[in-house]
C-alpha cells in the first residue's frame, strides 16, 4: 500500500504513461539534466529526462547508454525541434529502444512524431496556446506539458496558474496533461492533480540535488537567490523572435542582450538567414550555461532558474526532495 494513497490515486494515469512509480517528471535541463540526476529521479520513482540541447548524435548515444548504466528504470529524451540532426537524434533513441520522447522548442517538423511512434516510443509535446494543443495531440502527440512563464530556461508569457485553468478542464479528461513551471512544494503539486493533471514537471528544484553535476557555486548562486532574482531576458529586436529565457540577474544576462544586437545585425546585412540567426542565439545560450553548471562562472555563466529558486536552501539527495513533496501532497490533500 502507498505511503501517499490520495496523491498515488490521482498520479495514477499519468505513472502507468510514463512506467515510473510517481508522475514527477524532471525537466530538461541542459548540462544539468544528464545521467547522474537523470538515473536519481528514475531510481527514486520519479521520471528522468535527458536534456539533449545541442549535443551531436554521437553524444547523445553515449549520454543514453551511460544513463542505461546507472538505472534499469525508465527515463526520457528531451529533443529541440529546431536542432538541424534532430531525424538523426531520433535514430538514436530508437537505437536504444527509449520510451518516452519529449519535442521542446518549437513546433515538431513533419514527420518527426511519426519517427518517433514507428519504434514504439510515446511523443510528449508542449504547447504554448489551447489550439496549438489540440493539433498537437491530434497529430500524434500522446501526452502534453504545459509550462508557466514562471519556469527556468526558455519560457512562454502566460502564467502556470491561467495555463491550468484554461488546458485542464478542456482537455484532462481525454488526455494526459502535466503540469510545470514555478511548482517547489507538494501543496500546488495537489491542487493541479485535482483539477485534472495527470502529473507535474519540475526542473529548478532538482537542480540543486546532491546527484547533480553542477559546480559548487552554481549550487551556492540558487541558494542565496529570491523569486524576484530569476528575471526574464529582454528581446532586443522584434525581427530576432527569440524565446525569452528566466535565469538568475548576473553579468550574463547583460551579456545576451548584446549577442542578439551582434546576431540581428549580421541579420540586417543579410549575412545570416533567420533560421541560422536563431541556432546561433541557441548555442550562445548552451555555452553560457555551460560556463554557469559545469565551471562555475556564476558571473558571466546563465544561471537558468525558475521563480521557484527561492524555495531551494540546500543540497539534497532526489529521493529526499520527491519524499518531501509527495509528503506535503498528500497532507494538502487529507485536508480538503
Amino acid at each position: 500500500m502507498s505511503a501517499f494513497p490520495k496523491t498515488t490515486h490521482l498520479m495514477a494515469r499519468g505513472a502507468a504513461f510514463l512506467g515510473s512509480e510517481h508522475a514527477i517528471l524532471c525537466g530538461a535541463m541542459s548540462w544539468v539534466s544528464e545521467r547522474n540526476l537523470v538515473a536519481a529521479i528514475s531510481n527514486a520513482g520519479g521520471f528522468g529526462v535527458i536534456a539533449c540541447g545541442a549535443m551531436t548524435p554521437e553524444l547523445l548515444d553515449a549520454e543514453i547508454a551511460g544513463t542505461k548504466a546507472l538505472t534499469g528504470k525508465p527515463f526520457g529524451v528531451n529533443l529541440i525541434t529546431m536542432h538541424p540532426q534532430l531525424f538523426d537524434l531520433i535514430e538514436v533513441c530508437a537505437k536504444h529502444g527509449v520510451g518516452h520522447v519529449v519535442l521542446a522548442g518549437g513546433i515538431p517538423p513533419k514527420g518527426s512524431v511519426e519517427a518517433i511512434k514507428a519504434f514504439g516510443a510515446k511523443v510528449i509535446v508542449f504547447a504554448p496556446t489551447l489550439a496549438l494543443a489540440k493539433k498537437l495531440l491530434r497529430s500524434g502527440g500522446d501526452a502534453l506539458v504545459i509550462e508557466g512563464m514562471e519556469a527556468g530556461g526558455h519560457i512562454g508569457p502566460v502564467a502556470t496558474s491561467v495555463l491550468a485553468q484554461e488546458f485542464l478542464p478542456a482537455l484532462a479528461e481525454e488526455h494526459l496533461v502535466f503540469v510545470a513551471g514555478g511548482i517547489g512544494r507538494g501543496e500546488a503539486i495537489a491542487g493541479y492533480l485535482e483539477m485534472g493533471a495527470a502529473g507535474v514537471q519540475l526542473g529548478t528544484r532538482f537542480a540543486c540535488a546532491t546527484e547533480s553535476i553542477a559546480h559548487p557555486a552554481f549550487k551556492q548562486a540558487f541558494f542565496r537567490a529570491n523569486a524576484r532574482d530569476a528575471v526574464a531576458s529582454v528581446q532586443v529586436d522584434p525581427r530576432l523572435p527569440v524565446i525569452p529565457v528566466r535565469a538568475l540577474k548576473n553579468k550574463g544576462t547583460e551579456e545576451f542582450t548584446a549577442k542578439q544586437r551582434e546576431v540581428a545585425q549580421l541579420l540586417d546585412d543579410g549575412q545570416v538567414e533567420m533560421g541560422e540567426a536563431q541556432l546561433r542565439i541557441e548555442h550562445y545560450w548552451a555555452g553560457a550555461l555551460r560556463r554557469a553548471v559545469i565551471d562555475g562562472d556564476v558571473e558571466n555563466g546563465s544561471l537558468m532558474a525558475g521563480q521557484s529558486v527561492g524555495m531551494v536552501s540546500k543540497e539534497e539527495p532526489v529521493a529526499d526532495i520527491i519524499a518531501e513533496l509527495l509528503a506535503e501532497s498528500e497532507t494538502a490533500l487529507s485536508r480538503r
